[in-house]
């Protein structure tokens, strides 16, 4: 019997079973017939009847539903051999493989999985009505797309072993662009205003990578949100959205959106009131209402002014506050009167910090990142900043916090803490290119999280023509319960700066150190510590009179005990790409009297970010260094000069080649470094998470205070350009143009620079 539709199919079933079964009989056995690939057992672990049962025509329905239900047969018949229960079925038959062609925007690993979670991949039973509405779905998911000229046919091919083979040709057609986007109705705002805050467009240069011009119905709902917020956020409380039109035209390519409203009158903010049961005096809670009488009414302003309210209340411990504003809308003054109605709720404490997801990192590497205290009045900031600061040691892909209630109780919740672990140890082969430095090789092994205690230990290894570097480091960064971080250093340093292109001379640097740092406050943070260098002084064969007269004054060979002190203040918001915060550093080394070389550097380096609108970022960097000997050297030694220009400093000039040059022409440095940089962050039409845009305008150049002419506004040099910074699947890249606003005759301009390094 061939099943047409699912409910004739158990009609007529039923029939055939009512007059193949002419009498209800007790059961001594059940024969199944007709089996392929099924087995036996599976037929009896879904049949209602079992050996010992009596059997009847309604009993024989409940048999067929059961079976048929199951999706596994086309086809069922109950029979009867004596006492003997025989049940025939046909099995629908396998299928054996899927196959799709003319894909191009989906990939085919991504239509199979699909289709499998939707109940159709190879080995599974074939259901002809599951394949017309997977032909439904991939219909829609090409629409999302703006394909609206596609066109699927399957093919369903019968295989031996009763299975078959699935077909399916994709015609996609032409992505249908947005052609015109019209707002009617609006007078106070212009279109264009309005349109740009859609994430919709009718297309730019970067459309082929944002798809900003492909319609799609979930964006244009999110538009529209955008425009009620617009007109909110501006005082026109009975702003409305009357109609909206989406036509496309017949050959299936351009898509016109209309979209018709009614702006209604502008009204004002006329009384601001606080009620309810708020806890402390109306005058704390004043202050985190950004809204002004008789301004614009501002919806944006007024949520999140609940906002700030909750979050105070939630840091005093009411951790289930509720803040609701009430406007009241007076039509004939155009007016809104706002009224924060606050329920604080009880005051919760924190019962219980669970951690789960740490199978090799030990809880006191977490617990001690936390802020929030067990037995302790709940705080939101201060649960917030704890997710930060175990985000921060960089031991987990992933931090996540919950906050239940406790069962039973009114004033008590638990802090669940789910962490996914990043791999602890990592051994890294590299190789990578900078115009300053050439080809860089590097090597690495590291123990981040050393035995899950949060440890660091680390063997690393970079050379290229002009650097060898190997070192061997170890840090705590709890050596105590109070955060004061320990750590040692060994390392052997060879630098031949004829390869870097600057006056003729290396040096081989052999170092032992031990640091410390203390926290401060949240962001700020007190190092100091110290270093012990060995270091022999080699004159180049083009020496010149400079490195001559150093080494009669100095010699080759020096013993230097070197003691650093350090601040620092960190409040970004990301370490990769910042958004908004600061970093400022200042340091200080020198060296100890009575070592070979006496010395001193200093230098502070202060970089702010402020976030503007569309997702654009500004950022202002400067950074004064200086240096100069003491006692009985004559001046500060030359590896310890400062150099100017290149990818870190000013773009735009050759690595290293601003400042001082030696009596050959060659870039000799100095002991005075100032560089000012001011950038301009676009989010990046592909790749967002990972890479950015930027315009920027830097200035700087370095001195010679000691022997030299000391500092000269004149010789600052400028530059503007373009950039771009990508941490790439392979490695990181970054990549600059800059024109130079000022040279002389021995500048070195340089306008292309990139530097990048990959991981095999």
């Amino acid at each position: 019997m061939r099943s047409l539709a699912r409910p004739v199919v158990l009609l007529l079933l039923l029939v055939t079973y009512q007059s193949g079964l002419a009498a209800s009989f007790a059961v001594s056995d059940i024969r199944v017939e007709g089996l392929q690939r099924i087995t036996a057992g599976t037929v009896f672990n879904y049949l209602p009847v079992k050996p010992g049962d009596r059997i009847s025509d309604k009993r024989s329905g409940e048999v067929i539903r059961a079976l048929f239900e199951t999706g596994f047969f086309k086809d069922v018949r109950l029979e009867r051999d004596g006492d003997v229960l025989v049940v025939v079925v046909s099995e629908r038959p396998a299928i054996a493989e899927i196959n799709f062609s003319g894909n191009k925007s989906i990939d085919e690993e991504a239509l199979k999985a699909g289709l499998k979670d939707a109940g159709l991949s190879e080995g599974r039973t074939f259901n002809r009505s599951v394949l017309d509405g997977i032909e439904r779905e991939l219909e829609r998911q090409y629409f999302n797309q703006g394909k609206y000229g596609v066109k699927l046919k399957s093919t369903v091919t019968p295989l031996e072993r009763n299975r078959v083979s699935i077909d399916i040709d994709i015609i996609e057609g032409k992505t249908a662009r947005i052609k015109q986007i019209n707002v009617i109705g609006n007078k106070v705002f212009e279109e264009d205003d309005l349109l740009d805050t859609f994430s919709l467009s009718t297309g730019g240069w970067f459309s082929s990578f944002t798809k900003n011009n492909q319609y799609s119905r979930q964006k244009l709902a999110g538009d529209l949100e955008k425009l009620r917020s617009y007109y909110l956020d501006r005082g026109f409380v009975n702003f409305r959205i009357d109609s909206t039109q989406v036509t496309i035209t017949p050959d299936k390519n351009d898509i016109y959106i209309t979209i018709n409203v009614t702006e209604g009158a502008m009204f004002t903010l006329e009384d601001i009131q606080l009620a309810g049961d708020y806890v402390g005096t109306a005058d704390s809670y004043f202050p985190l209402i950004h809204l002004r009488r008789g301004e614009p009414f501002n919806r944006k302003e007024v949520v999140e002014s609940s906002d700030r309210i909750s979050a105070k209340l939630s840091d005093e411990g009411y951790a289930f506050a509720n803040v609701n504003a009430v406007p009241e809308i007076d039509e004939e003054k155009k007016t809104v009167a706002i009224t924060y109605f606050v329920d604080p709720g009880k005051r919760v404490f924190v019962r219980r910090l669970n951690i789960r997801g740490n199978s090799r990192t030990r809880d006191e590497v977490l617990r001690r990142e936390f802020r929030q205290m067990e037995a302790a009045w709940f705080s939101g900031e201060k649960l917030k900043l704890s997710r930060e600061r175990a985000q921060r040691t960089g031991h987990f892909e992933k931090v996540s916090v919950e906050t239940p209630a406790v069962p039973g109780t009114t004033d008590q919740v638990d802090i669940n803490v789910s962490v996914d672990e990043k791999p602890s140890g990592a051994l890294l082969a590299g190789i990578g290119f900078s115009q300053s430095d050439g080809l860089v090789f590097n090597a690495s092994v590291n123990q981040a999280n050393f035995l899950g205690t949060g440890k660091k230990v680390s063997l690393a290894l970079k050379t290229s023509s002009a650097n060898k570097h190997y070192e061997i480091s170890y840090t705590n960064p709890y050596a105590t319960v109070d955060g004061i971080s320990r750590g040692f250093t060994l390392s052997y340093r060879t630098t031949d700066f004829d390869e870097l292109s600057v006056t003729d001379y290396s040096t081989d640097d052999a170092i032992a150190g031990i640091n410390f740092g203390i926290p401060l406050s949240e962001f700020n943070r007190f190092t100091f510590g110290g270093n012990l260098h060995a270091i022999d002084f080699k004159p180049g064969t083009t020496a010149t009179t400079e490195i001559n007269d150093w080494i009669a004054a100095e010699g080759t060979s020096y013993i230097n005990l070197e003691l650093n002190l350090g601040w620092a203040h960190d409040s970004r918001d990301s370490a990769l790409f910042p958004t908004t915060g600061a970093l400022q550093r200042l340091s200080g080394e020198a060296s100890v009297p009575g070592s070979d070389l006496e010395y001193y550097k200093l230098s502070y380096k202060h970089r702010r970010y402020w976030p503007l609108f569309k997702d654009l970022v500004f950022s202002l960097n400067g950074e004064l260094a200086y240096g100069s000997a003491y006692g009985g050297t004559s001046q500060l030694p030359l590896f310890e000069h400062y150099f100017g220009g290149g990818p870190t400093s000013v773009r735009g000039y050759q690595s290293l080649s601003l400042g001082p040059r030696d009596s050959s022409g060659d870039p000799f440095g100095g002991n005075a470094k100032v560089t000012a940089n001011a950038e301009l962050y676009f989010p990046s039409p592909i790749y967002t998470d990972t890479m950015r845009i930027v315009t920027f305008v830097d200035a700087g150049s370095v001195f010679d205070t000691e022997q030299g002419d000391g500092f000269d506004s004149d010789e600052l040099r400028y530059s503007a350009g373009v950039g771009l910074a990508w941490l790439s699947p392979v490695g990181a890249l970054s990549v600059s143009y800059a024109v130079p606003f000022k040279e002389d005759a021995q500048d070195e301009p340089e306008e292309f620079q990139f530097t990048f390094g990959t991981t095999f």
